[in-house]
């Protein structure tokens, strides 16, 4: 309890808002709401947030080894590290332009730096491995301009200045487990010397470096290739240093002319139009906005230029002031260089400001290769690129090995000048396979009880443990070739399915099966107030459709899917089911089947819960009340500037089978991580205070589904956090959970367990023999269930991988928990297995999955939210559901539309 009080004193000390005090009940309200600023929090190094400590390691589960894309690493025990500041005058914002400033100052002045070799991260800061002579330094350094074709040198004068001398022993006793905090500065100092080498030699983007060296490069559509890398990080382990070396892949744009691109881009066949439409240039514009080019109509001379826009113009209407005459490009081209344009009619691509632009057409620039594509890949895009980079896990392995070998890290002068030696061979981990649970289903099947085998099983002979009824179901086919007679005879079958699987549905539609030539979302308003007549004149007034079976065209664009979502459920309140021809089609038996299983948790019916949950026999959670919580924020594409982020949080309402979630969504501004909403309190007038907030709410939800009962326990589940933003998060969203619970009841303070689900991570495991059939499942995988918890894991606190599902194809990626607080004193037994358990409780499909499904649930919420944006007002900025307006925003924005009751419980299944 008392760590408990520290940690949400901590943040409610930080906020302008004091503690709530006690209220009962919700309470709504027009007046906006108020959400605790997270700006005001303490610094992410705060001590106020250390996290708990390992309570042991796991024992559950068959014992085995695995293979982890990790390397030791030994760093020279008398090793003295310094941190120096770099100043650079006039400034650069490109690291690479300042990297060359830096070497080309390495390369002239070595004896002023006493011979060493410096560790620069491109920016501010440099290391190392000794002192220099000198506390402060001016040098003077002239370099080739890039820009204007290496014609000419620019001069810099750069400041080196030392910051501190940085402690080895800290770090030593970090990773000894023998000190909490670690020193950031020390390893961050050791990763920027082991990057030193491969960022001369490759490309570097983030924490990988790539090359068409690496091979396995290709065309994968729309003016973009795919380029091949690896990842490498340094990180702190049981093991002690480990460096984390992963394959990467990713798209950069084709060093080609910008004709070329803008042709490929719009998918324009043969010669170029005449004129591009606004809709193409505006696309254009997006696609070319920050990018490097080469201008070439000048034979003595390769001026690189960074596309600010495109001119809404074309070439023939442009004109600029030259010696106080107006002259076209055009005419300018012409007479300055001979050069004859030949697209006038296209627009023109702008560098510089709007104030002093400077026009170059497309035809005389070419993009300059190694320019990373950040911008969202279409659906072909997509499929392309994972043709490219994926591997099966023994390739896999292998290709790790083959860039282990390449750096040959015993050569790297940079890691001999910090002393730092990397091993050869991957580690050799201890590890365990969990058991998989039990899975109950309905006493009539055939089969009442389920053991999964490699993370599978089927519904054979199987009825749902809870049968959803629909009485009232309509379809419409919107765009597709598919003769009515096809989609009659695949509702039937999905009928027959449901009801032999548990369900109760009417044979027959609710009013004849709707076929429209493209997605029309009149025609769903048509169908919906259709059913509503013909049910009237059947004597079911107030009766509504229940279920609409949607059949979108082929390629349907995600935009229309998420059109139909927003009409049904943030206005006719309509539960939907959608699907595509191609199955339509075919739609054999597991098809309809995982059909059934979505629409049954759609409607209220529960597909199977886990037999140790009836039987009350799973430690911390069927003991006493226990709401397991989902949360996640998604975040705009690259280039959508203002777009808001969208948090959701999900939560069990069915104690003890956990198995039944009901979700909120809420916006929130442009790339925010910590969930604003979580709690909010507002002043009132007439009121006086009224609390909200998307936990509070959930909170009230679990006590009416559960015979007024409220939850002794909370476990929550917090996706989409990076290892920098744990404090923050932890100690903000703490504190709102806290303040959600005693709001409610004076003293009401459930015991939390905060748990963060990494899937964005490096760590692969491979199987220790890639031929066994013990070790591996049919894809070369480790098996589901796999479990790690030493050696590569955190030296001191409670974290674990964990690969709970079975591999389709290419290498499988093991989630990454770690808990940031725990009040119910989890062992590393028991929240494995909870975890682990959960996993098999996922409604949409037969199988194990990845990430444990409160955490899934919420993604997939906050992502079927963001269609819920109107395309009018999604580059606004950002609010929540109820209409919050944080404390540091200026301007209301319109806020998401109300999810209807009627489905916000079940939004989430798709």
């Amino acid at each position: 309890m008392e760590r408990r009080l520290a940690v949400s004193q901590a943040v409610q000390g930080s906020s302008s808002s004091a503690p709530a005090p006690a209220a009962t009940g919700a309470q709504e309200s027009s007046q906006v709401a108020v959400a605790v600023p997270p700006r005001n929090l303490p610094p992410a190094s705060s001590k106020s947030t250390e996290f708990p400590a390992r309570p042991g390691y796991g024992t559950v589960g068959k014992r085995c080894r695995v293979r982890a894309n990790h390397l030791l690493v030994q760093v020279a025990d008398k090793l003295e590290m310094y941190h120096y500041d770099v100043s650079i005058s006039p400034e650069s914002m490109a690291r690479e332009r300042n990297r060359s400033i830096i070497n080309e100052l390495v390369r002239l002045h070595k004896q002023y730096l006493d011979g060493r070799l410096p560790a620069y991260d491109g920016r501010k800061g440099m290391f190392t491995a000794a002192p220099l002579p000198f506390k402060t330094k001016e040098f003077l350094v002239k370099v080739s301009n890039p820009e204007r074709g290496y014609q000419g040198e620019k001069e810099y004068k750069v400041t080196i200045k030392e910051v501190a001398k940085l402690d080895l022993y800290n770090l030593q006793q970090f990773l000894a487990g023998r000190q909490r905090e670690l020193p950031q500065d020390t390893l961050q100092a050791l990763d920027i010397a082991l990057r030193e080498t491969p960022t001369a030699k490759f490309t570097p983007i983030s924490r990988s470096f790539f090359s068409k060296s690496f091979g396995h490069d290709g065309d994968i559509g729309s003016g973009v290739e795919c380029w091949r890398g690896y990842y490498q990080s340094l990180r702190p382990t049981q093991m002690g240093l480990s460096l984390n070396i992963d394959i990467s892949a990713t798209a950069f744009y084709k060093a080609q002319p910008v004709m070329n691109f803008a042709l490929e881009y719009l998918n324009i066949r043969g010669d170029a139009p005449r004129r591009l439409f606004d809709q193409d240039r505006l696309k254009l514009k997006k696609a070319l906005k920050g990018v490097r080019v080469v201008a070439t109509h000048r034979p003595d001379i390769s001026i690189r230029y960074k596309i600010t826009g495109i001119t809404s113009a074309p070439l023939n209407e442009l004109t600029f002031d030259l010696d106080g005459t107006r002259v076209s490009v055009v005419q300018y081209f012409k007479r300055q260089y001979d050069y004859s344009l030949k697209y006038i009619q296209w627009p023109c691509l702008q560098a510089g400001s709007d104030s002093r632009p400077t026009y170059l057409p497309m035809e005389v620039c070419n993009i300059l290769g190694g320019q990373r594509y950040s911008r969202k890949l279409n659906e072909r895009q997509v499929t392309n690129i994972l043709r490219l980079a994926c591997e099966r896990p023994e390739r896999r392995e292998g290709s790790t090995v083959e860039v282990i070998n390449r750096n040959n890290y015993g050569i790297d002068d940079n890691a001999k000048e910090f002393g730092i030696k990397v091993m050869s061979q991957l580690a050799l981990v201890d590890a365990r396979v969990l058991p998989p649970p039990r899975l109950k289903y309905h006493q009539s099947g055939r089969e009442q009880i389920c053991n999964p085998s490699v993370g599978q099983w089927n519904m054979n002979n199987k009825r749902m443990i809870s049968g959803g009824s629909i009485r009232h179901w309509a379809c419409i086919s919107f765009g597709s070739r598919l003769h009515w007679n096809d989609v009659s005879v695949f509702c039937n079958n999905l009928v027959d399915t449901c009801n032999k699987m548990g369900m109760q549905v009417s044979e027959t539609p609710c009013v004849d099966i709707v076929q429209a030539r493209q997605v029309n979302l009149e025609a769903v308003k048509n169908i919906y107030r259709q059913s509503s007549q013909v049910l009237s004149q059947q004597g079911l007034a107030g009766q509504n459709l229940e279920l609409l079976i949607v059949v979108l065209p082929e390629g349907t664009p995600s935009d229309c899917y998420g059109r139909v979502k927003r009409l049904c459920e943030t206005e006719l309140g309509l539960i939907t089911q959608c699907c595509l021809p191609k199955h339509v089609q075919k739609a054999g038996s597991q098809y309809l089947q995982n059909m059934a299983l979505k629409i049954n948790v759609k409607v209220g019916g529960r597909n199977t819960v886990l037999e140790n949950a009836l039987l009350r026999r799973i430690p911390l959670l069927t003991d006493k009340p226990t709401i397991i919580f989902g949360a996640d924020v998604t975040h705009p594409s690259p280039g959508e500037d203002v777009s808001p982020s969208i948090a959701a949080v999900v939560a069990s309402m069915d104690w003890p089978e956990v198995s039944k979630y009901t979700c909120l969504v809420s916006s929130q501004g442009h790339r925010e991580e910590i969930i604003a909403d979580l709690f909010t309190e507002v002043k009132d007038p007439q009121k006086g205070v009224i609390y909200g907030g998307m936990i509070r709410e959930l909170l009230l939800s679990f006590y009416k589904a559960n015979n007024s009962c409220k939850p002794g326990r909370i476990i929550f589940y917090r996706d989409g956090v990076s290892e920098g933003q744990f404090s923050q998060v932890l100690l903000y969203e703490m504190d709102a959970i806290y303040r959600a619970c005693s709001s409610l009841e004076n003293g009401y303070l459930p015991q939390v367990t905060f748990v963060v689900v990494q899937k964005r991570h490096h760590t692969r495991l491979f199987p220790e023999d890639h031929r066994s059939g013990a070790l591996a499942d049919r894809s070369g995988n480790v098996l589901p269930g796999t479990v790690v918890d030493t050696k590569i894991c955190h030296p001191s606190e409670f974290d674990f991988y964990l690969c709970s599902h079975a591999g389709i194809q290419g290498t499988s990626r093991p989630t990454h928990y770690h808990v940031l607080f725990d009040d119910n004193n989890f062992t590393a037994d028991a929240l494995q297995t909870l975890t682990y358990n959960l996993c098999y409780t996922y409604v949409r499909c037969t199988r194990s999955v990845s990430i444990v499904p409160p955490a899934y649930y919420a993604h997939l919420a906050a992502s079927r939210a963001r269609h819920y944006l109107d395309e009018n007002h999604s580059d606004q900025g950002s609010s929540s559901v109820g209409g919050t307006l944080r404390h540091d925003q200026a301007v209301p924005v319109k806020p998401l539309p109300k999810v209807k009751e009627s489905v916000r419980q079940f939004m989430f299944y798709c």
